[in-house]
Parts: structure tokens; sequence; C-alpha cells
């Protein structure tokens, strides 16, 4: 063997028994606490809010139906625009009442010609009375005729103003303001009056109602809570919406009225709020969730979603790290979630640090090594995984390139080997 094969095997002998040495020293040694990730907490006070489902209504609502019978020739509006009080939507052929208003109108005018004969009639007997020639029975007779062909008159006027407003009725208009839906009669259908499939719906829906259901045990709850936690008055009171997509309604509304009964079958009370919708965003039908505030409470933590934990009997726990970095063990009052953190109201202190990783390698009453989780950690992996990406993409290249040299010199090495074991043999025969 060659000096330098000795000296190569001597180095790696001498490498391998450092290596066993130092392992063994560390064998023998403490391990290093664990490491783990907190978050220091601190005491505010928050707004309490109740998150209920609901649905959007429209804040008036018009169904057209007839007052009088026909067929409807005309139909005047676009089905899904907006319209206002007054305007015209549907005509009835009009030809009937037309008649009918001109035959009130010829019988008033008969009435009061008759009743204006009774009335000249009436003064004449009186003329006739003072001279003492017709009897006092005559003039009664006159004046009881005068006053039943007034009557007469008052009747026919009556007749009249039934008349035209069957007449007017021929022409259906819009009772309010609002958006008109599909229309359900077309052009040529007979319809009748105050038939139970109504001509279309008008809805006003600007601005537009919310009606969201709470349970009775939960507002039970909520007034338990004192006037502690009532809200003061300089807390923000309005109500925010998420739409069915999970995206938040940019208009905030306020709470109009709460129904005052609980529902027999379900035990919720109906609470209504109204919204603006000048983009028509909100339509009647529509699911939403309504956040409201309910209530306020003082002093309590925020302590984030992954900190906590539950113990065998489904109860909230958390782990905090004390002043000598002891692992101590908290039962917690949870409030209500809050985003991704919890309302805690009991075990957790202002100040305190709280375990968000590690927990597989600690317990109660252990020593670790605390490590404040950064602001941003969502920020700081996207970093990460945006730097690994070219990092990755660079070290492939260089993968391709090692794979495509080592063909390269196996080859080399084969063919630089070959003619000198050929030549070898050939000089050996």
């Amino acid at each position: 063997m060659s000096s330098l094969n000795i000296l190569a095997v001597a180095s790696l002998a001498a490498f391998t028994l450092s290596a066993a040495e130092t392992a063994a020293q560390q064998a023998g040694g403490e391990a290093p606490p664990p490491a783990v990730t907190v978050v220091t907490l601190h005491a505010e006070d928050v707004t309490l809010t109740s998150t209920l489902p609901g649905r959007a209504l429209a804040s008036a609502e018009a169904e057209l139906r007839p007052q009088v019978n026909g067929i409807i020739t005309e139909r005047l509006f676009s089905e899904g625009s907006v319209v206002a009080a007054g305007d015209p939507l549907y005509r009835i052929d009009s030809r009937s009442y037309e008649a009918a208003m001109a035959q009130a109108q010829a019988s008033l005018a008969q009435a009061v010609a008759q009743a204006d004969a009774a009335v000249r009639e009436a003064e004449r007997v009186a003329t006739l009375r003072d001279r003492r020639v017709a009897s006092e029975q005559t003039e009664d007779s006159a004046i009881a005729a005068r006053d039943a062909a007034n009557a007469a008159v008052k009747a026919a006027e009556a007749q009249v103003d039934t008349a035209q407003i069957d007449l007017d009725r021929t022409t259906i208009t819009a009772p309010l303001d609002g958006v008109i839906g599909l229309a359900q009669t077309s052009q040529g259908a007979l319809v009748t009056a105050s038939q139970a499939t109504p001509l279309a719906v008008i809805r006003s829906i600007d601005p537009i109602r919310v009606d969201v259901t709470q349970s009775a045990a939960e507002i039970v709850r909520w007034q338990r809570q004192g006037a502690q936690a009532a809200l003061p008055d300089g807390v923000d009171r309005t109500v925010t919406l998420l739409l069915a997509d999970g995206s938040s309604y940019e208009h905030t509304g306020s709470l109009t009225a709460a129904e005052p009964h609980v529902d027999e079958t379900t035990g919720v009370v109906t609470l209504r709020m109204e919204f603006p919708n000048p983009d028509n965003l909100l339509l009647p039908g529509m699911y939403v969730l309504a956040e409201i505030p309910q209530a306020e409470i003082q002093g309590v933590v925020l302590a984030p979603q992954e900190g906590v934990t539950r113990d065998r009997r489904g109860r909230p726990v958390a782990y905090v790290v004390n002043a000598d970095n002891v692992v101590e063990e908290r039962m917690l009052d949870i409030v209500q979630d809050r985003g991704n953190t919890w309302v805690v109201r009991e075990g957790l202190n202002d100040g305190e640090r709280l375990i968000v990783e590690g927990f597989q390698r600690i317990g109660a009453g252990m020593t670790v090594t605390p490590e404040e989780r950064q602001a941003e950690p969502a920020a700081d992996a996207a970093a990460a995984a945006t730097d690994a990406a070219p990092a990755e993409a660079d070290a492939a290249p260089d993968a391709t390139e090692a794979e495509t040299e080592a063909p390269a010199e196996a080859g080399s090495e084969a063919g630089t080997d070959a003619p000198a074991e050929a030549s070898g043999e050939s000089a050996g025969n």
C-alpha cells in the first residue's frame, strides 16, 4: 500500500473516533429545554356581538290586483323596472264602464230636472197657501215631493261618482314607489275584481329591512349581564351584514324594532333592522348574517384560538410560561369567539405569555425556552415560500447538469481503462 493510502485511512479513523467521542459526551449531558412559541397577552375592553341569521325583506310591498272585471288591453311597464306611485301599469277595456258613466250622468240630469220642478211646485203651493187657496195637506205633499227630488239628485250624483271610480280603475296604477317584478298577466287576459293571482308585485327595497331571529335563552343571558355590561353611549351601535358569499356588506344599518313575543314553536324572537340599499345589492328573500353589538365587557383577554385546547372533559385549557420559563396549565372561562381569537374572562391575565406552538414536547411544570411569535407570521411564510421557489428552480438545472456529466465521466473512465486492460491481455498472451 502506498504512503498516500495509509495517510487517508489514518485520517478517516481519527475523524470517526472524534465523532464517537462527541456523541458520547452529548448522550451523557442534559438536553436543552424545548423551544415553544408564545404570544404576550394584553387586557382590553371588548364590545360583544352576536351573529344572527336572517332574511332581507322589502320595506314596502304591494300586489297589483284588478278592482273591476274586464279584458287587459295594454301593459304599460317593463318588467324589473323602477316605477313611481301613480304610474299607469295596465289598462282594462273601459267601454262598458264608459257606458255606465254616461247612464249615470243621464240619471243625474233627470233627477236634477225633477228636483227643479218639485221646488217650483212647492213654492207655488206655498203662495196659494198664503192666500188660503191651497190646503195645508197640499203644501205638505209639495214639500215632501221637493225633498224627495233633492234626495234623488244626491243619489244620482253618488251613482256618477261610482261610475267614475270604476272607469278610473280600468287604468291600474302603481300604489307606491319601487321595483316592479314579472308580469303575471298578458294582454288579452280576462281579469276579475279582487282575484287571487296578482298581476304583478311592486317592492320598495331602498332602504331594505332585515329580519333576524335570536333565541330567547340568549336574550335572557345578555340581560343577566347586568348594567355593567350595558353598551355605553360612546360605543358604536351600528349593525353589519355578512352576505351569502362570505363578503361584508359595505353599508351599515341599525336595529329598528324587536317583536315583543317569543315564538312558541321555535323559541326565538324576531329583530328587525334597516339598511340603505342604493345599488339594489340586497334583494328580498336573500339570506344574510347580521353582527349586532349587544354588550361591553371590560378587562378581558383576546387569546389566539391556536393557543387554546380542550381537556378530556371538553373544558378549555391553555398553557402559559411564567417568569421562570416554567409551563403552567390554566382553565379558561370563554365568553365567545371574536374572529380568530377567544374572548377570555377568567384564566388569563394581562402580560402573560400564552403558548401557541410546541405543545407536543411540553407539559405542566416543565422548563421551556420561549420565543415570541412574529406579528405577521402569514406574511413571513409567504415571503419564505416566494424566496424558496427561485432557489429550487436554480437547484434543478444544477442537478440536471450533474446527472448529465455523470454518464460522461463514467464513459470517459471506462474508455480510458478498457484499452489498458486490453493491452495487458494482449501482452500477457
